[in-house]
């Protein structure tokens, strides 16, 4: 078998690829064979049907599947050992294929284009700098992140009194017009209302005050407007809740006050567990003030990683061979029309301009991922994942079966090795590049962020 490559002056290569007899004859003489010893037609018994039949039927099929087996496998072999990057796949050459006459052809020549990867040069030594912008914990953050721990973490009492931002347990009990119970009319016991969720003025108002036997009346319709929540309460149904009109009696059965947490050992301890060595607000403002700034990094990461790539997208320079490519994707993308390929194609683009440079990065810098530090990921992700729970103390067989549930799942696992190579070549960016840092607050962050998000827009 004969292949030979060369370039086009259309951005890409011209691989031929030539079959002769003496490549495919021995393989379509054996499947032939094998067809004969197999074949049941009409008249002859199983292995019997005269191998000229056999010939007249099966040939053509039979030499059209093994020269395209041949085909296959060699032009893969050739593009291996030739150690060539390709874009995209070969495709049918539209300037040199000749057609095929499987009846008469003995030899068979077939022409793909193929675009080779460009040659890709990342030098970031002499890129110019990358932004790097690191958030400023400040103290109103500390503020907000501690009261909403001490939210998070707070408990429903018993109390005397219904105040703005009770929850008050009673029952209904619906009236007639003369403010009697009315026969036949809407019950229900037990119902727990939010005093704060009470849209009418004079009815929260009313109740506000309240204790424990004390009696309010008001149409709760009017009040929560929402019948489909009044139909919930009541226990009725749907239908009925959109006829229901009218006052109810409410009485009040017990009183329930929202505390937040306090700040104390026994919070420390649901948060960080026994071991917090947290014993103080001091000390539990300065273990806030850390995570915040870990969240903070996460952000300002995720900002370094989107503006080092839009940077080196835009400075890093090699031509793409557009045409082969538009006609790769409308060869894999049927079911796409050329307006909606036209529409994508300028992000495929850079896209497939990072996915070189960034393969570039991976080869210079010798980046590798190892399973250890996927499994350390995964564990991370779980660990995470159950705190959000407000699991903080996860027995270890546990975690270590929910880790090997993660990794279990191929595209889970290929989705945390892609992402550990993607951070480690961002550290190489901020390792190897030069890196303006500048401090910013949180709201000046906002704006930039807010500007990448129109960017992608």
């Amino acid at each position: 078998m004969k292949i030979t490559r060369v370039e086009s002056d259309k951005g890409y290569s011209v691989v031929t690829v030539v079959v002769e007899p003496v490549d495919y004859e021995k393989s379509v003489a054996e499947k032939l064979r094998e067809y004969r010893l197999k074949a049941s037609l009409p008249g002859f018994r199983p292995g019997k049907v005269p191998a000229s039949l056999i010939q007249k039927r099966f040939a053509r099929p039979v030499l059209a599947e093994e020269v395209n087996n041949l085909l296959s496998h060699n032009l893969t072999n050739y593009l291996q050992e030739e150690k060539l990057s390709i874009l995209g796949d070969p495709l049918p050459s539209l300037d040199h294929q000749k057609p095929i006459n499987w009846e008469t052809d003995t030899s068979f020549e077939f022409v793909f284009d193929i675009a080779v990867s460009p040659e890709v040069s990342v030098d970031l030594s002499a890129t110019k700098a990358f932004d790097y912008y690191r958030i400023v914990v400040d103290e109103k953050m500390v503020d907000e992140n501690l009261e909403s721990v001490r939210m998070n973490f707070g408990t429903n009492e018993e109390a005397e009194v219904v105040e703005e931002k009770s929850s008050v347990r009673g029952d209904f009990v619906q009236l007639d017009g003369n403010g009697e119970k009315l026969e036949g009319g809407v019950t229900a016991e037990g119902v727990l209302i939010a005093v704060d969720l009470m849209k009418e003025e004079e009815a929260r108002q009313a109740l506000i005050g309240k204790k424990s036997g004390d009696m309010v009346v008001f149409d709760p319709v009017a009040v929560f407007q929402n019948r489909h929540e009044v139909g919930h309460m009541l226990n009725i149904s749907h239908e009925a809740a959109e006829e229901l009109s009218g006052n109810f009696s409410f009485t009040v059965r017990s009183v329930l006050n929202f505390r937040k947490a306090d700040l104390n050992d026994e919070l420390y301890t649901k948060i960080y567990g026994p071991d917090s060595g947290i014993a103080t607000e001091e000390e539990f403002r300065s273990r806030l003030a850390t995570e915040i700034a870990a969240q903070l990094a996460h952000s300002s990461d995720q900002k370094f990683a989107f503006d080092a790539r839009e940077s080196l997208v835009s400075d890093v320079q090699f031509d793409l061979p557009e045409t082969f490519l538009r006609r790769w994707l409308r060869e894999v993308n049927k079911e796409m029309t050329d307006e909606q390929i036209d529409k994508d194609f300028d992000g495929f683009l850079k896209d497939l301009r990072w996915q070189l440079i960034k393969n570039k990065l991976i080869r210079d810098h010798e980046i590798n991922v190892t399973e250890e530090e996927v499994t350390d990921m995964a564990r991370t992700i779980a660990v995470s994942q159950f705190r959000q729970y407000g699991i903080n103390d996860l027995p270890a067989e546990m975690l270590e079966n929910y880790v090997k549930q993660i990794l279990g799942k191929e595209e889970d696992r290929e989705r945390l090795v892609r992402r550990l190579f993607e951070d480690k070549v961002f550290a190489v960016i901020r390792e190897k590049g030069t890196i303006a840092e500048k401090e910013v607050s949180s709201d000046e962050f906002s704006k930039l962020a807010g500007n990448k998000e129109e960017t992608e827009e």
